[in-house]
């Protein structure tokens, strides 16, 4: 049988277009990968790229990209609205077909190895690939985000899974890990107030008695003056966009702000975007083989 895996790494680059190219160029050059889609956020300062292959041209493609950003990007002289805690800040690898999750968190665990090894970045594991339970959470790993970090990782609970306990001097510490597909869904609110949207994430989020399986936090747009609700959906099936969305839209009515736009980052289920078409028509007995394209297929 194929094996398909998905890879979702995220770098920590929105600005520099030439920098993100040539670190997408080195998926482009590996055998057995296919490039399906990447984008940069100027405000989030970050770029996400979604690739897939089998499991070991997947993995050697991340670690390509891997050294490419460390080589370019300097985390010293980084700023940007999203969390991240080095160049390239975490790396999934997604069971899609054929293959185990099992399967991707052994080769995680390689990866995030070779990383610390060749380029001399200390790595983290999490997801299903993490060694302690407190790391299964992203979030937690994250916490300081990058300066945070680099003043804390000498604490024994904050030393990496592999490598000594300090980041590399400028492309500072990498994440690698195994899990389910998720959808990075936001939300752009009609206001510049940050409180809004903080106060909005914490009502949805999971960790503040939200949503299961929602992460949320506030996220400032400058170039838009506005505030975004900026989510990662890490099970769509338990928890639907369309639910979560208008959770939202009653929050923030609540401080008569409207909701003013949404946008999905990177790729996206097919069903799940069928979800939301069978909410909000209200549609009966709806199947996913009454879509034309899905029938012709």
């Amino acid at each position: 049988m194929t094996q398909i895996v998905q890879c979702v790494p995220n770098i920590s680059e929105g600005r520099r277009l030439d920098v993100v190219e040539k670190v997408v160029d080195q998926i482009r050059q590996t055998s057995g990968v296919k490039l399906l889609d990447y984008s940069s956020d100027y405000d989030h300062n970050r770029s996400v790229l979604t690739f897939v292959g089998d499991l070991a041209a997947v993995t050697e493609a991340a670690f390509r990209l891997s050294k490419q950003a460390v080589q370019l990007i300097n985390m010293e002289e980084h700023q940007g609205a999203h969390p991240r805690i080095g160049a390239v800040d975490v790396i999934p690898l997604i069971p899609i077909e054929g293959v185990t999750m099992a399967e991707c968190v052994q080769a995680a665990v390689s990866l995030a190895q070779r990383i610390t090894e060749e380029l001399e970045v200390p790595t983290y594991l999490y997801g299903e690939a993490a060694a302690t339970p407190s790391r299964r959470n992203l979030s937690n790993i994250r916490k300081g985000q990058y300066e945070g970090l680099k003043a804390s990782i000498e604490q024994e609970d904050r030393h990496p899974d592999f490598g000594q306990p300090r980041l590399h001097p400028t492309a500072g510490a990498t994440v690698v890990g195994a899990r389910l597909p998720l959808i990075a869904f936001n939300v752009n609110l009609g206001t510049n107030k940050k409180e809004v949207a903080d106060h909005i994430a914490r009502a949805v989020r999971e960790r503040n008695g939200g949503f299961r399986n929602v992460k949320a936090m506030g996220v400032v747009l400058e170039e838009r003056n506005q505030v975004q609700v900026s989510m990662n959906l890490e099970n769509y099936q338990a928890t639907p966009i369309h639910r979560v969305l208008e959770a939202i839209r009653r929050e923030a009515a609540r401080f008569g702000v409207p909701v003013v736009g949404t946008e999905i980052v990177g790729l996206v289920p097919q069903q799940a975007l069928l979800d939301v078409a069978e909410w909000y028509l209200q549609l009966e007995s709806f199947a996913s083989n009454q879509v034309l394209e899905n029938r012709l297929r």
